[in-house]
């Protein structure tokens, strides 16, 4: 089956502020799914609430508008079941890191095999400017006037603690390191995160400007890259060592080639990817982009299908009646 962006558009009018970030999101999901060569009757997404949670109205595929977090939940149940479903949750940073941080943590150690879209505007736009798990210390809104006094969440972070399989970051703006890692994910097998840097131009314009001013990006993009060295700047004039563990930058001239660190998104241990997403804690100065960890782990539709089976070998098919009326069960005359 060949498809075009149009065949994943919906009728639905777009409604997000004009200029938002979400716009060229929805493009660049649309544009990859359609030449990703999968069938629409086979691709779910699932949403929770906020400004990005209305994605499922606007994808012509099977989707769910849930409740506040829970789109997590859902979709591990509709992974779980069916695992020949391409299944993707999107949600924003208030959505998945405060109220649903609990289901999200749970589904990437699980490893579901699905695909987990973070749009991070740093801010709660549907709700008109409230400080977010992400948003900076001393962040004026209408909930934090004097400044927020919390410590921001890293998302990378985070997914790396929890030991996802695939942790990556983008920006909303950049279609084709969108499309890039959208393709790597989805070739991924288990939990992948991808936390997309997400300009809210109403309640927090240009958070991101560090990475996409057309000369701060020079300076402050550091894109990760398998296997090659980890240098950026507008000249190339920066790199990036170990430091007593730490991952540092330091001017390029001032080492040794040979100590500049070699990507490798690959490592099984993750400690390496976890200190790099340690170099900044925002999009401020210089702020690695790209994929920080992409293995194979047990995944577990297919963990679950060898309990199954190994249950049905000792067991037999077994009586459900049989099993629900067992134990603790009485006779009401």
């Amino acid at each position: 089956m060949t498809y075009t962006r149009v065949d994943f558009q919906t009728d639905q009018e777009v409604r997000w502020c004009p200029g938002c970030g979400d716009y060229t999101i929805l493009a660049s999901v649309q544009n990859f799914m359609a030449n990703a060569g999968i069938e629409r009757e086979k691709v779910v997404f699932v949403s929770g609430i906020g400004c990005a949670a209305r994605f499922p109205y606007y994808m012509n595929v099977y989707g769910m508008h849930a409740i506040h977090g829970r789109a997590p939940a859902i979709a591990t149940g509709v992974a779980a079941t069916n695992p020949e479903l391409s299944v993707w949750v999107v949600g924003g940073d208030g959505d998945l890191l405060s109220i649903g941080g609990n289901h999200l943590i749970h589904a990437i150690r699980r490893n579901l095999d699905l695909t987990i879209l973070l749009f991070n505007n740093q801010i709660y736009g549907l709700t008109k400017g409230q400080y977010s798990p992400t948003s900076e210390p001393g962040k004026a809104t209408k909930s934090s006037p004097a400044g927020s006094i919390d410590h921001a969440f890293n998302p990378v972070s985070l997914a790396l603690g929890a030991e996802a399989s695939f942790v990556a970051r983008t920006l909303d703006m950049d279609r084709k390191h969108t499309t890039a890692i959208l393709q790597a994910a989805h070739a991924h097998r288990g939990s992948a995160l991808i936390e997309i840097y997400q300009n809210c131009n109403v309640f927090n314009d240009k958070a991101f400007i560090q990475l996409t001013g057309k000369t701060e990006r020079y300076a402050n993009r550091i894109d990760l890259v398998h296997g090659a060295p980890i240098i950026f700047g507008a000249q190339k004039e920066k790199a990036v060592v170990w430091a007593g563990g730490r991952a540092e930058i330091v001017d390029r001239a001032s080492v040794n080639p040979s100590d500049i660190v070699v990507h490798d998104a690959h490592a099984q241990d993750a400690s390496a990817a976890f200190a790099l997403s340690r170099l900044s804690h925002g999009p401020y100065g210089p702020t690695p982009l790209g994929v920080f960890r992409s293995v194979r782990r047990p995944v577990y539709d297919e963990v679950l299908d060898e309990e199954v089976s190994r249950s049905r070998a000792a067991r037999g098919e077994g009586d459900l009646k049989a099993l629900v009326t067992s134990l603790g069960t009485w006779t009401v005359d």
